[in-house]
């Protein structure tokens, strides 16, 4: 019996376990409610947000629009975005961020970083030698890098959401470009941290939007697979992305629509921004032959100018994009000089004739990539830029169409589909699956270098390349690299693979081609702890995660050896394991042995899925290091021995003996616990059980392409934006406190004429009010600038109890004859209720004469209070003592009707038969002692005979409970004329 307490022990302790978890599950979703997500483009952004009964609602900013500018103002003492600081663009030019998505990531001497000082000449960039980058020098004191610049960013985006779903938000999706690297994605999970948002995913914008195109036409995806281009110009870059839709079947939801990138091709500087430049650069120059024979200064060399020719040129894009011709015109351009000039859309075109040649670029790229022809159906357009009528028409030449497809939200995709992947990722909200298998861009492999012998006595160095991520296979996924030969510490590198498929331009925006070098420490130490065992090699997990950056997530020596069962007692850290496991659906079986015990050898033998070049790639490693890749898509189940410290290898060996026992007792073979032990013939029958120990090892990683900001600088910057954040909370509500304090002085000077006020109120009073209301408005006007909140706050308050008797006055005055009316209805009750006390029979009154002489006297004096107030209503203003009155009688009532809801009626004297005498059903105040006497024939319990009709009363509702104060003998169905209708209660008056 004590063995089955044991058992069951660790059962309940796994209850209350699974209980805990669910329960912190609970709470932290009564936080996260709501998921948003930021469409995060070159010029402008898109924010949405999914929240209980709001499905996927567009954000709208503090000017009503959808789409907010990409612009962050940074003065000394206050911050501007969207479209407030897009128009200080023009004042302040230099103070004015925008297109800083183009630094992020990018060394110093980035061809990027060079394009953007040439751009944008206004800004001043200066060098950061710890990281090799840049950032923003705005003044002495202000300096900002291009993350925190973003993460300023993206804290406004999650204001907006706030403020639009009315309830704080945490988790968010965000969208970035399809051809961002590792050091621009890590750069951008940087601001998103400074920002202090959770981010859920970072989704390639293109994936996005195929996403919601799947989303809204799921009912059109079939078995049959159907290729998609979709091109996107924006205001920076172009993407161009050819997706299959069909439906799978999936193991939890069955066959469920998914859509794949099968290829993606890219121009990351051709968008709107370079049209819009030439345009400014072909504005420049006629402003400047328009005044050449004044000697004035060239217009490029003023940065205001310049801001405001490339807001001109924006507008001049827009409008050329439907009309043949335009008038581009600019009030005070430069000196007080205004220009005017006629643009054409042909012009337009000549000046960007070579962009235009570049727009069949990245389809042939995507085409490239997804090793396909033109066998695709139609062809969408994304993005602002592909509105220009050159761009579709050279695209509609490229891809052979007939027409392109129209039929999505150019503006909107990207962020319907992103919100749309939040709340699929959020664990508040359940939405239909669909499947998305995104894909790897660039390539990624591991470099390592070992001795071998060519020869009998020579050694030699061996430089070894192996795939890891193959380009265009899918992600997220995990794989596993085994180094076989390795019995020392060691190094191996993590750099990207094969990109020829760039041009030389792109090669060097690209970056540093090297990502990490990892450092080994401790596998000569894992060799000499386990000297008798078998070495099965250094295993490397790496992990590409949902937002397509690389991990590694573990390094492991890994050893095994034969050895025989033991009929040892299960621990109770086993039992538990079990039973944990047995709760999440697993089963203790033959399968569950190789999958617990033996992980990391099904790791080994399980094919890589999803690339390309699966046969050579899974040969060459087995060839080389017996290599195995493991290479799923989806999560891989719980496997909570692979992740088991050192110092739990005993619980694991503990369980492969259960297994093992579990096995035999499967068979019939296994003696229940505390019966006979088997025969040593049988024991020596089993078979040797495969051991396996796991040691981890030290890893250290040198980052290679661009470091990732250190702990205490992050931790500064974030400081910094909270501090920003808080300066402008206290600048609002300063504001706030002002336009309080200057309406309410506006206001109450305006009541103070309107005859409401002037009844209730003479004439001293009102010229005391005004006078400190002019007082305040002088002090607001010459000290009010330079006046604090607490300052204004305590002024507002002081103005407020000054008036406060007059508006009292005003507010009784308006409420009198509705409470007049009240106290009325109060009155009329009350002496009803008191009239009807006073005529229940003696033997059944539950109420004492105090009592009733009590509400006698408070329904008198509050009858003879409103004759007397009626009288003298004419001269004095609404009295403030009704409430009062109506307080003290319904107080009375109140008390008498609790007393009757909980009497019980009185015991009733015997006659002489026993009975209980009965006073007569119809019997009043005055006749109560006289019996009626049944005629012959009837017995005791017949029913009185009804007296004639007399003068009928108003009768009570059916469903209205009378109140019986007579007691059980009173009948509800017929009354005396002296019988009062029942008193209403105190909440039916």
């Amino acid at each position: 019996m004590a063995a089955t307490v044991r058992r069951q022990r660790p059962r309940k302790l796994a209850c209350w376990v699974l209980m805990a978890v669910l329960l912190a599950d609970l709470l932290a979703l009564s936080d996260t409610l709501a998921v948003m997500s930021v469409d995060l483009g070159s010029e402008s952004m898109k924010v949405a947000i999914v929240k209980p009964g709001v499905p996927m609602e567009i954000v709208l900013n503090k000017e009503s629009r959808r789409k907010t500018p990409v612009t962050v103002t940074l003065k000394e003492n206050e911050r501007f975005f969207g479209d407030t600081a897009a128009g200080m663009a023009i004042k302040n030019p230099k103070a004015t961020l925008r297109y800083f998505q183009h630094l992020l990531g990018k060394q110093a001497d980035n061809p990027h970083v060079a394009l953007y000082r040439a751009r944008f000449p206004e800004h001043e960039l200066s060098f950061d030698p710890q990281r090799q980058t840049v950032y923003f020098q705005i003044s002495p004191q202000l300096q900002f890098s291009p993350e925190e610049v973003l993460g300023m960013i993206l804290n406004y985006s999650r204001s907006l959401a706030e403020d639009f779903a009315e309830q704080p938000i945490k988790d968010a999706v965000i969208t970035v470009p399809a051809f961002f690297n590792q050091a621009e994605r890590r750069a951008v999970l940087q601001a998103a941290r400074m920002a202090g948002l959770k981010v859920l995913q970072l989704i390639n914008a293109n994936t996005a939007t195929a996403l919601s195109y799947g989303v809204f036409r799921r009912k059109d995806i079939n078995a049959t697979a159907q290729n998609i281009m979709f091109y996107d110009m924006g205001s920076g870059s172009t993407v161009c992305t050819i997706v299959t839709y069909q439906t799978v079947k999936t193991k939890e939801a069955g066959m469920q629509p998914q859509l794949q990138i099968r290829g993606v091709g890219f121009d990351r500087t051709l968008g709107g921004l370079e049209m819009e430049l030439r345009l400014r650069e072909h504005l420049a120059g006629l402003f400047n032959e328009q005044r050449k024979g004044q000697r004035a200064k060239d217009v490029r060399e003023n940065p205001r100018a310049m801001a405001k020719l490339l807001r001109e040129a924006n507008r001049l894009k827009t409008v050329l994009s439907a009309n043949a011709d335009h008038m581009a015109q600019i009030e005070g351009l430069m000196d007080d000089v205004d220009f005017k000039a006629k643009v054409t859309r042909a012009e337009f075109e000549e000046l960007c004739a070579d962009l235009f040649e570049r727009v069949p670029g990245p389809v042939q790229q995507a085409l490239q990539s997804a090793e396909m022809s033109l066998e695709i159906e139609p062809v969408i357009l994304v993005g602002g830029a592909t509105r220009v009528p050159k761009v579709q028409e050279v695209l509609l030449k490229a891809v052979g169409k007939e027409e392109l497809g129209k039929n999505i939200n150019a503006d909107e995709a990207a962020a319907m589909g992103a919100v749309y992947q939040a709340a699929a990722l959020s664990k508040a909200f359940k939405v239909k699956p669909f499947v998305v298998r995104d894909a790897v861009v660039y390539p990624i492999l591991v470099e390592f270098t070992r001795e071998v012998e060519d020869e009998p006595g020579v050694r030699s160095l061996k430089h070894n390349k192996r795939v890891l991520f193959s380009r265009m296979g899918p992600y997220p996924q995990r794989k596993v690299i085994t180094f076989n030969r390795y019995s020392h510490d060691f190094n191996f590198h993590i750099n990207y693979g094969d990109l020829g498929f760039l041009g030389p331009e792109d090669l060097r925006v690209f970056g540093s081609h090297n990502l990490t070098t990892v450092k080994l420490k401790g596998v000569g130490e894992s060799f000499k702890k386990y000297p008798d065992y078998e070495s099965k090699g250094i295993k490397a997990h790496f992990n590409l995660d949902e937002s397509g950056v690389l991990s590694l997530d573990r390094v492991e020596s890994v050893f095994e050896t034969l050895v025989e069962d033991s009929p040892e007692e299960e621990s109770t850290l086993t039992k538990l394991g079990n039973t944990i496991s047995s709760l999440f659906g697993g089963s203790t079986t033959p399968d569950t042995k190789e999958n617990g015990t033996d992980a990391v050898q099904e790791e080994e033998e399980s094919p890589a899925e999803g690339t390309k070049d699966e046969p050579g790639e899974q040969a060459e490693f087995k060839e080389e290091a017996e290599a195995p890749v493991e290479d799923t898509s989806q999560t891989p189940p719980l496997e909570p021995k692979e992740d088991t410290p050192e110092g739990e290898k005993p619980p694991e060996k503990e369980s492969g003996d259960k297994s093992e026992a579990q096995k035999s007792n499967e068979k019939g073979e296994a003696e229940p616990e505390g019966g006979p032990p088997a025969p040593e013939e049988e024991k020596k029958q089993k078979p040797a059980r495969k051991q396996r120990m796991v040691e981890e090892i030290g890893v250290e990683l040198v980052v290679l392409d661009l470091p990732d900001l250190p702990e205490d600088e992050l931790a500064r910057s974030v400081q910094k934006l909270e501090d920003l954040t808080f300066r402008d909370l206290e600048k609002q509500e300063r504001e706030k406190a002002a336009n309080s304090l200057e309406a309410f002085i506006f206001e109450t000077q305006d009541k103070l004429y309107q005859p409401e006020y002037q009844e209730v109120s003479t004439e001293e009073q009102r010229e005391e009010i005004s006078g400190k209301l002019s007082a305040a408005s002088t002090w607001l006007e010459d000290e009010g600038f330079g006046a604090t909140t607490v300052m204004l706050k305590e002024k507002l308050a002081e103005l407020r109890k000054l008036c406060q008797g007059l508006f009292f006055r005003v507010e009784e005055r308006k409420k009198w004859p509705e409470r007049l009316s009240a106290l009325d209805n109060l009155l009329n009750h009350s002496s009803m209720f008191l009239k009807g006390a006073r005529l229940i029979p003696e033997m059944d009154q539950i109420f004492t004469e105090v009592e009733m002489t009590t509400l006698e006297k408070v329904v008198n004096e509050t009858w003879a209070w409103k004759n007397a107030t009626m009288a003298e209503q004419s001269q004095l203003p609404a009295p403030k003592d009704i409430e009062a009155k109506m307080m003290a009688l319904d107080r009375e009532v109140q008390y008498l009707l609790n007393k009757a809801k909980f009497a019980k009626p009185r015991p009733r004297p015997r006659d002489k038969n026993g009975n209980r005498t009965e006073p007569p059903l119809n019997a009043s105040a005055s006749d109560q002692g006289e019996k009626i006497t049944p005629p012959a024939g009837h017995t005791e319990d017949a029913k009185p005979i009804s007296e004639p009709e007399k003068v009928e009363t108003r009768s009570e509702p059916k469903d209205t409970e009378p109140l019986e104060l007579g007691g059980p003998g009173v009948d509800s169905e017929q009354e005396q004329p002296t019988r009062q209708k029942r008193p209403l209660k105190n909440d039916e008056l």
